[in-house]
């Protein structure tokens, strides 16, 4: 980029992309303060993004109180739809632990979550503010995976199913209409199955053999 000043742009085959966003931001954004607002979304995306650090995990971007993540970029990863099922499990959970255990009762949210898995087409754009993001039908499938999720629901489309869906529990929701793309078939992602006590999350390979499900507590 020093070089040429730009940044060619790279497809990738295989890549999972999430989008996160809050039920009924914009009800409580016009009864909170500038401030306030902006300290409690503060509160969830700083938590958010400890967890893409702890899966490998790129966010992409924010705006307003969409979050925006992919795995499997900038470099390709065979178990990118794997780490970030994984990832979303412990954001509903942190969503819910905050709603829950809230004595000081700050302003909490219920996240709705999306995921979709396919192709994409990654890269820098603008000249001043540098900006890595992400393009493609994959990315619009995943906006439309959120915006038919549910409060504390993980809802992933057809392609994420048939990646996941050896290792993951999944309610089959159906064939849903989306919003300029017709029927789809849609999947709430329920709880983990694994032969192990505890994940090596940078692997996800077992360390002891004992089987245990991890449950979608917010569910």
């Amino acid at each position: 980029m020093k070089q040429n000043g730009k940044v060619l742009a790279k497809k990738f085959e295989s890549v999972t992309v999430l989008f996160a966003d809050f039920e009924g931001f914009t009800h409580y954004s016009e009864r909170l303060s500038p401030e306030k607002l902006v300290e409690s979304v503060d509160y969830y995306f700083s938590k958010f993004d400890e967890i893409m650090a702890k899966y490998d995990l790129e966010k992409i971007k924010t705006v307003g109180d969409c979050y925006m993540c992919a795995g499997g970029l900038p470099f390709a990863t065979n178990d990118h739809a794997f780490k970030m099922i994984h990832a979303a499990f412990e954001i509903t959970q942190f969503v819910t632990d905050s709603k829950n255990n809230n004595p000081l009762n700050h302003t909490r949210f219920e996240v709705r979550i999306g995921i979709n898995s396919g192709p994409v087409v990654a890269g820098v754009v603008g000249t001043k503010k540098f900006a890595y993001d992400i393009w493609g039908d994959t990315v619009n499938i995943a906006s439309r995976m959120e915006n038919n999720s549910e409060p504390g629901k993980i809802n992933i489309s057809e392609n994420t199913y048939e990646l996941i869906k050896e290792a993951f529990n999944c309610e089959y929701r159906g064939e849903i209409e989306v919003k300029n793309r017709g029927m789809m078939k849609m999947y709430f992602v329920s709880d983990f199955i694994c032969e192990n006590k505890m994940l090596d999350h940078k692997n996800l390979r077992t360390t002891q053999h004992e089987t245990i499900v991890f449950n979608n507590k917010s569910k």
